[in-house]
C-alpha cells in the first residue's frame, strides 16, 4: 500500500520510513505542510501519517484542504501535540486515528495495518479464498498452510488484490500503490507479476482474472 509520512524530524523520519517500507509499503516522505498538501493533491495515497508541527503549513490546515478536497486517504495524527482538544479537533476535521510522540513501535505498526484494513473495507486480520490466505497482521500468504515464498512486488499485487477480492482494480491504482516517486513499475512488469502469480494461486483453487483494458481481480467466487 502507499503511504505518505509528513514529518520534520529527520532521524524520525528515517526510522519510520525504513520501518514502512521494511513492511512493503511504497513510502513517500516530506519534511513541510507546503510540499504535503501539493503532493497528497496530485497523487494517491492510502495512508498519510501527519505532523503538525511543521514548516510552512500546520498539519491540521493539511487535513482541513484535503477533507475539504474529499480526499478518501486514511490520516493518522502523529504529534506531540496530544491535549485533548486538539485531539479532538484533529478528529473532527477528518483524522481517524491520533497518536502522540512519543509511542512505541509496535502500537504504531499496529495501528498502520489497522487504518490500511479500514481503508480495504476490512473488518478481519486473514482473508482466505480457496486455499490462500492473506495473514494481514505478519503480512504473509499461506497456501493450504504452509508459507508461500513470494518476491516483493509480487506479494504487494497479490495482497492488493486480497484486500479488494472480488473488486477489479486498475493498472492505475496498482502503480499507484505499489511504488513511490522514487520508483517505476511498467504495464509489461504488472502483467508479468499477473502471469506468475496466477500459475502460483491456480494449484490452490484461486482464479486471478484479467479485466481486459483495465485491471486485475481476483475472483471471489472460487
Amino acid at each position: 500500500m502507499r503511504i505518505l509520512l509528513v514529518e520534520d524530524n529527520a532521524a524520525l523520519a528515517d526510522g519510520l520510513v525504513q520501518l514502512l517500507a521494511g513492511a512493503g509499503h511504497a513510502v513517500d516522505h516530506v519534511d513541510d505542510g507546503a510540499s504535503a498538501e501539493a503532493l497528497i493533491a496530485a497523487e494517491r495515497f492510502d495512508l498519510v501519517i501527519l505532523d503538525l508541527n511543521l514548516p510552512q503549513m500546520d498539519g491540521l490546515e493539511v487535513l482541513r484542504r484535503m477533507r475539504t478536497r474529499r480526499d478518501p486517504a486514511a490520516v493518522m495524527i502523529l504529534t506531540a501535540r496530544g491535549t485533548p482538544e486538539e485531539r479532538v479537533r484533529g478528529l473532527d476535521l477528518g483524522a481517524d486515528d491520533y497518536m502522540v510522540k512519543p509511542f512505541e513501535i509496535t502500537e504504531f505498526e499496529a495501528r498502520v495495518r489497522s487504518l490500511l484494513r479500514r481503508q480495504a473495507g476490512l473488518r478481519a486480520a486473514e482473508v482466505t479464498i480457496g486455499g490462500v490466505m492473506l495473514d494481514l497482521t505478519a503480512r504473509r500468504f499461506l497456501a493450504e498452510g504452509q508459507p508461500m515464498d513470494l518476491p516483493a512486488r509480487e506479494h504487494a499485487l497479490l495482497e492488493l488484490l486480497f484486500m479488494r477480492a472480488g473488486k477489479v482494480v486498475p493498472k492505475e491504482t496498482i502503480m499507484q500503490s505499489m511504488t513511490s516517486l522514487e520508483d517505476t513499475l511498467s504495464d509489461n512488469a504488472i502483467e508479468q507479476y499477473a502471469s506468475r502469480l496466477r500459475r502460483r494461486l491456480a494449484p490452490h483453487g484461486v482464479q486471478l482474472r484479467t479485466a481486459r483494458g483495465i485491471g486485475y481481480y481476483i475472483d471471489k467466487g472460487v
